[in-house]
């Protein structure tokens, strides 16, 4: 099974493209709770109700901040080690954003692919080729059900500073990463996808009929807290004719803490507060 045929199979079994972020808010947990037992607690819970996503995306960075290596403390990284573990569902998407000359690009995607055992990992584009053919080499070496997500037009207010430049043929900068990303996937592997924002639907739209024929997995973020919204972006993509299948739209925060955005600790209730608002997203990203 190959990346896409991965992508195919979870959002059937799921009924939805719904990826689960995890990005958390270390002063938004409940009382008592750390963040490993937050979302082993979490997974409980969507498993009771019976609530299926199509795919779980950690960012690395919020657990790599709590270990402190020159102290031989990693509770962080085990921390992460034993959410990965516990996943609920697949594809299992490393938010690393990694990206650099080949040689480094090669150990990046071991540590995606091996050390962590991710599925797929988010990748910059900015060194250009140097940084994504290691990517696409781990994917061909053993590692066929592999594939990675190169930013493309991200979801931040910050992304218009470089993305949004204008080329001399009168391009911006990410229609032209978008033709890379599409030449890519059709030179290196049919498991390299583009990271494209919800948070303008405009530019979303002009990569949603980019892409509707190419068969390049979309990882879509921005939903939720950022402003996106879910109906929005699918009624996008049948628009444009883009295949649900092969995107995954993730929202986080939103979802596991929503009551962070209001500046409230957490309820007593916590775990019915986080389930209604995960059923609610995967019915918004129903196929």
């Amino acid at each position: 099974m190959n990346y896409i045929e991965l992508l195919r199979d979870t959002a059937r079994k799921a009924g939805n493209c719904a990826c689960l972020g995890i990005d958390p808010n270390f002063g938004a947990l409940p009382e008592g709770l750390d963040v490993r037992q937050f979302f082993l607690e979490l997974f409980e819970a969507m498993d009771k109700a019976g609530i299926k996503v199509a795919a779980i995306k950690p960012n690395i960075g919020y657990f790599s901040k709590l270990d402190r290596p020159l102290e031989g403390d990693f509770s962080g990284s085990k921390a992460l080690a034993d959410i990965v573990k516990a996943l609920p569902a697949r594809p299992f998407i490393l938010d690393a954003k990694r990206g650099d000359i080949a040689t480094s690009s090669a150990n990046y995607a071991f540590e995606a692919f091996r050390c962590w055992g991710a599925d797929c990992v988010t990748v910059s584009p900015y060194m250009g080729n140097d940084s994504i053919s290691p990517f696409a080499s781990a994917i061909g070496d053993g590692a066929a059900d592999k594939g990675f997500y190169i930013l493309n037009r991200t979801s931040n207010p910050g992304g218009k500073d470089l993305q949004n430049q204008v080329m001399q043929d009168g391009r911006p900068v990410y229609m032209h990463v978008a033709d890379l990303i599409a030449k890519w996937n059709k030179e290196y592997s049919s498991g390299i996808g583009a990271v494209v924002g919800a948070t303008n639907l405009t530019e979303f739209e002009q990569l949603s009929d980019f892409y509707a024929d190419k068969s390049v997995p979309l990882l879509i973020p921005g939903v939720g807290s950022q402003g996106g919204s879910a109906p929005d972006v699918i009624g996008i993509m049948k628009k444009t004719g883009y295949p649900l299948e092969l995107c995954r739209i993730n929202s986080s925060s939103a979802l596991t803490h929503p009551w962070a955005k209001r500046k409230e600790a957490a309820p007593a209730d916590w775990k019915d507060v986080c389930i209604d608002a995960i059923r609610k997203f995967t019915e918004e990203c129903s196929l």
